[in-house]
C-alpha cells in the first residue's frame, strides 16, 4: 500500500489518491481530527445538508482511511492488476460528493451506510469492466453484506488482540465506528507494520504466506507482526 504525500494530522491516507474537491484536511487539533464518529463529524454533517461545500469536503476526507480499509481487503490480486484500491476510493469520495444531494439520512451511521454502498457500486463495475471473462453474476463475488461482514469480523478480531485497550462492539454502529477509528490508526504506522497487520488480521494470512510478500522469514514476519501490535496498541493507549 502506497503513502499519499497529503498528510492528515492523525494518519497518513491509505491510499496514494489526492483529496477530494478541495478537501481542507488538518485544520483542527490532532484528537478532532481522529475522532471520526464523534462531535466534529456531527456539526460537519450537519453543516453539509445545510449546503456547505467546504463542509462536505472535509467530511468525506475524513472517511478516506476507512473507505481504503475495505477496498484494500475486497479487491482481489487479479482485480489489483488493473485498478487499485485508491482509485474506487477516489471514485467513491467524487461520486458521494455529486450526489450528496440523494443522500436522506441525518446520522452519522446512515451516512457511513451510504458512502459504503457507492463503494460497493464501484467495486462492482470495476469487476463488470475488468472481469469480462469470468462468466458468473458479479453481483454474488461482491455485495454490501459481504464487504461489511469482512470488515466487522476484521474489527472484533483486532479488538480481541487489543483486548485491554479495545472493548468488543457491542452494536452494528458501534462496529462501523470502531471501523474507522482502526483505520485510522493503521494509516498513521508505518508502511511495513501496516502491511504485516493487513496481511495478517484482514487478509488472514500465515505467517508463512506473508513472508515472502516482504521478504522476510516466517520468524522475522512473526517478530514485525508482534512489533506492529505493540505499537498499535500504544497508538490507542495514547488516544484513550
Amino acid at each position: 500500500m502506497s503513502s499519499s504525500q497529503n498528510e492528515l494530522p492523525c494518519a497518513e491516507p491509505l491510499g496514494d489518491a489526492t483529496p477530494v474537491l478541495g478537501a481542507t484536511g488538518g485544520r483542527g487539533p490532532r484528537g478532532d481530527r481522529c475522532a471520526a464518529g464523534g462531535s466534529v463529524n456531527t456539526t460537519l454533517l450537519n453543516r453539509a445538508r445545510g449546503g456547505d461545500e467546504p463542509a462536505l469536503a472535509e467530511l468525506l476526507e475524513r472517511y478516506r482511511n476507512y473507505l481504503m480499509l475495505l477496498a484494500t481487503v475486497q479487491i482481489t490480486d487479479r482485480l489489483r492488476t488493473r485498478t487499485s484500491p485508491s482509485d474506487i476510493v477516489q471514485e467513491t469520495m467524487l461520486r458521494a460528493h455529486q450526489n450528496f444531494g440523494r443522500f436522506r439520512g441525518d446520522t452519522q451511521p446512515q451516512f457511513v451506510a451510504w458512502l459504503r454502498k457507492i463503494l460497493v457500486n464501484n467495486l462492482m463495475h470495476s469487476v463488470e469492466h475488468h472481469v469480462l471473462a469470468a462468466k458468473r453474476d458479479v453481483r454474488r463475488e461482491v455485495s454490501i453484506e459481504q464487504i461489511g461482514a469482512a470488515l466487522d469480523q476484521s474489527t472484533v478480531q483486532f479488538a480481541n488482540v487489543l483486548a485491554d485497550q479495545v472493548e468488543g462492539p457491542s452494536s452494528a454502529a458501534q462496529r462501523h465506528e470502531d471501523a474507522v477509528i482502526l483505520s485510522d490508526r493503521l494509516a498513521s504506522l508505518p508502511a511495513h507494520y501496516r502491511q504485516v497487520l493487513v496481511m495478517r488480521h484482514l487478509h488472514g494470512l500465515s505467517f508463512d504466506d506473508i513472508a515472502p510478500l516482504l521478504d522476510r522469514t516466517p520468524g522475522a514476519t512473526r517478530m514485525l507482526w508482534l512489533r506492529a501490535i505493540d505499537k498499535l496498541r500504544e497508538l490507542y493507549r495514547s488516544e484513550a
